[in-house]
């Protein structure tokens, strides 16, 4: 059926939003839920060969809900959107259960323009796995994997694969440094910086590091410098006073 697990995917919010106070109020104020709704409705269209009417109601679901949902992607259970405008899920999209979008989240491919027609029937939007949490405003994109319990946070750009459990952030996405990757907690709204592998980052430390050492270093020659001119401009007074016949007796 096309609705079977829709109590699942009201459940869902009710697990994952401390805003979501019962079912009922998920059913008809979630805008998250109803784009889910509208997509299996499209997806059942689509699969049974209706391709054009299961675009035009991917449409209307698109217009009420502000998420772009292609009915070509595959969507397991209890997905949750939460805050739902913005999202863009591609065509050949595959969401395992119990995954969490936050908003303007896309799952798009790369270059679709380029060469569009070698791309029809090829796998070229993102995989994320069960229990991953997708932060807002990141943008996943090609054929690449989101491992189980990943967390890509806030406005990352992720075209690599993503390892379980790990946390990746930024522009591209690199892991958050831990001595493993073990699920951590994670913010969807604000992007972490504190341990982040960032190799210009990295570069910029070495080379603040060098320009600290350079000015000790010429701080040190100025004051011999200084020291020797003194020497000099004594040893130059010596020799003048002892060639003074004012100062013989």
């Amino acid at each position: 059926m096309v609705f079977k697990h829709l109590m699942d995917d009201l459940d869902a919010y009710l697990d994952r939003d401390p805003a979501a106070s019962s079912r009922m109020m998920v059913a008809i104020s979630y805008p998250g839920f109803h784009a889910v709704v509208w997509f299996r409705l499209a997806r059942w269209l689509w699969s049974t060969r209706l391709k054009t009417l299961a675009r035009f109601v991917g449409n209307i679901g698109r217009f009420l809900t502000g998420v772009d949902i292609h009915p070509g992607a595959r969507i397991g259970r209890r997905l949750v959107i939460d805050h739902a405008i913005g999202v863009v899920i591609g065509e050949t999209a595959e969401i395992e259960d119990d995954v969490t979008l936050y908003h303007n989240v896309t799952l798009g491919g790369i270059a679709p323009a380029v060469e569009s027609e070698s791309q029809v029937d090829v796998k070229r939007h993102p995989t994320l796995l069960e229990g991953s949490i997708i932060g807002s405003g990141a943008q996943i994109l090609g054929p690449v994997t989101i491992g189980r319990n990943a967390r890509v946070g806030a406005n990352a750009v992720v075209v690599k694969d993503v390892q379980e459990n790990c946390t990746v952030v930024g522009i591209p996405a690199q892991p958050v440094v831990t001595s493993s990757c073990t699920p951590e907690q994670f913010s969807a709204y604000g992007t972490p910086t504190g341990d982040i592998l960032d190799p210009d980052a990295k570069a910029m430390g070495v080379m603040l590091d060098e320009i600290s050492t350079l000015r000790m270093r010429v701080q040190e020659l100025e004051h011999e410098i200084e020291e020797r001119i003194q020497l000099r401009q004594a040893a130059k007074r010596g020799e003048l006073e002892s060639d003074d016949p004012t100062t013989s007796y």
